[in-house]
């Protein structure tokens, strides 16, 4: 509650009031808060007011356009689920003319580290431009699934996201959100999205079980296994043994006698 009272080792600790803005990034700035390796950050353009700020998504150093950033965990969240189904659209420019054949390959999605990467639809704009609109969010999808394709990215814009566009927000500034838009763009997260099939080919095909017949296991089996086995057949044939293996007890057990041994026979003259 905005009331209450908390501190932290005595000193009153103090909530951010929730702010969303709208940032134009051009081509040369990387999108973090401070890394030793980039020359210049998102954070170069905005005041210091902003810092507690986080970026939603992410825009590579070279790709320029509509990054928002927030201190909304909730709305950062749906706004990055592919689930939502967000629109983010986007205006590349090729190194080479794009055909009705390369925008059908692209449709059918490929393999990016594991992950299914599509796109949800594809445009011409000029032999060498196009329009493309996602709802994921792989790292360098777009240029990565263009060159798998054979095309180098020369310039990747990011023009619209759900409702918001850059109209009135130059490259280098931004504006903050007002409530209209915010409400607009909670309209967009909660509208009912189609529910879509991954295409036949970008399944993971399912391992199917290996049946293996009698024969061809006992096959495997090494010679000097198959005197060991135990199998019924092999336990229910018998066994002769010799006198020399059987028990000592047996060989003193005296025989049974004749019901005529011992007997005399008497002779009448």
């Amino acid at each position: 509650m905005s009331e209450d009272d908390v501190r932290l080792s005595g000193r009153v600790i103090h909530a951010f009031a929730p702010r969303t803005i709208l940032l134009n990034k051009p081509a040369g700035y990387t999108c973090t808060r401070s890394d030793k390796h980039a020359e210049r950050t998102i954070f170069d353009l905005l005041p210091s007011d902003t810092g507690h700020l986080f970026h939603v998504g992410r825009l590579d150093k070279e790709s320029e356009g509509l990054l928002l950033l927030t201190n909304d965990g909730i709305l950062a969240q749906d706004l990055m689920h592919p689930s939502k189904g967000v629109d983010k659209e986007y205006e590349v420019i090729l190194d080479k003319t794009f055909t009705d054949r390369d925008a059908t390959s692209l449709r059918r999605g490929t393999w990016i580290e594991g992950s299914v990467a599509r796109i949800e639809s594809v445009r011409n704009l000029a032999p060498n431009k196009i329009q493309i609109i996602l709802h994921q969010g792989i790292k360098r999808q777009i240029r990565v699934m263009l060159g798998q394709l054979g095309f180098k990215v020369k310039r990747l814009n990011r023009i619209r996201l759900g409702p918001l566009t850059l109209r009135g927000v130059k490259p280098g500034s931004y504006r903050d959100l007002r409530k209209e838009d915010l409400e607009i763009l909670q309209q967009a997260l909660k509208a009912p999205k189609p529910k879509k099939e991954k295409p036949p080919y970008l399944r993971k095909p399912r391992a199917k079980p290996t049946h293996v017949s009698k024969d061809e296991l006992f096959s495997v089996i090494p010679p000097s296994s198959k005197k060991a086995t135990n199998s019924p057949r092999a336990q229910k044939s018998p066994v002769k043994r010799s006198d020399s293996k059987m028990s000592p007890f047996a060989a003193k057990r005296p025989r049974k006698s004749s019901p005529t041994q011992g007997r005399v026979k008497k002779v009448t003259g």
